[in-house]
């Protein structure tokens, strides 16, 4: 069976995040892709330059156009930008969806803001009730929390359990931001915590690794029962996106991923 994934997201012209990153990993993984756009934004391997923002009765039309003829399995949420996209998405509730992954897309690599600091509370109290499982970084959870970076594991999982307690029922911590030799990632439910890591891959190239994990975690989910395998899925296909990614020649600055590393 080929699972259909939506992907909710803002665009990338060069390639290596966003929706067009998306579109690479449900294609690589086997699924078929739609998309919704909230956001244009030019940017390149180097800096964010502008963002405009779709209206929000752009993206609940084409939200609609999607999920009232397309049956979708599985949904990735990305950049958002602002209140009005936030209460527009919330909406998904009432057509019943499965799995639900929220990527927390609030800075670019470069260090720009994605997310109105305004609409962090509507983030919260609006949207985390209504997905699956939210994948902070630890900088995006310590904005979540209005609390300090974690600085270890043990911290990474306090703070994972005070994010379940908004509302949603899965976090996955991401550790990339410790200064370790491996990636650890900390899966934190009611039912308790799961360690995930790898050893970091050194390449500069990492432009839209967290669009490609939180892609790959909603494509890989229709086929599991669990977070707890799809999990480790997911993440060997972004090992290899990154183990690949020097392989590819796009910008002058941080590169994308391969995502295609298994054909080309």
């Amino acid at each position: 069976m080929i699972y259909n994934s939506l992907s909710i997201a803002g665009t990338d012209p060069t390639g290596g995040a966003g929706i067009h990153a998306d579109l690479k990993v449900f294609s690589a993984l086997g699924n078929y892709g739609a998309a919704v756009i909230t956001a244009l934004v030019a940017q390149n391997t180097c800096v964010v330059q502008s963002i405009y923002n779709l209206p929000g009765e752009v993206v609940a039309s084409q939200l609609e156009s999607v999920l009232t003829d397309v049956k979708i399995d599985s949904v990735k949420i990305g950049m958002l930008s602002n209140t009005t996209n936030i209460c527009v998405v919330a909406a998904l509730q009432k057509y019943s969806l499965s799995f639900i992954v929220l990527d927390t897309v609030m800075l670019s690599k470069s260090g720009i803001s994605l997310l109105d600091i305004n609409a962090i509370d509507s983030f919260i109290n609006i949207l985390l009730p209504q997905v699956s499982l939210i994948t902070p970084n630890l900088p995006e959870a310590a904005v979540l929390l209005k609390c300090a970076v974690a600085r270890n594991e043990k911290e990474m999982i306090s703070q994972g359990r005070k994010i379940l307690s908004l509302g949603c029922p899965a976090v996955l911590m991401k550790g990339g931001h410790l200064n370790n030799k491996e990636s650890p990632d900390w899966l934190v439910t009611e039912s308790g915590e799961w360690r995930y890591s790898l050893p970091k891959v050194r390449t500069q190239h990492t432009h839209g690794t967290g669009c490609t994990l939180s892609a790959a975690l909603a494509a890989q989910r229709p086929y599991f029962n669990n977070w707890h395998d799809t999990i480790i899925a997911a993440k060997d296909y972004v090992q290899n996106t990154l183990k690949h990614a020097n392989r590819l020649c796009v910008g002058e600055g941080i590169g994308p991923v391969h995502h295609f590393y298994a054909w080309w």
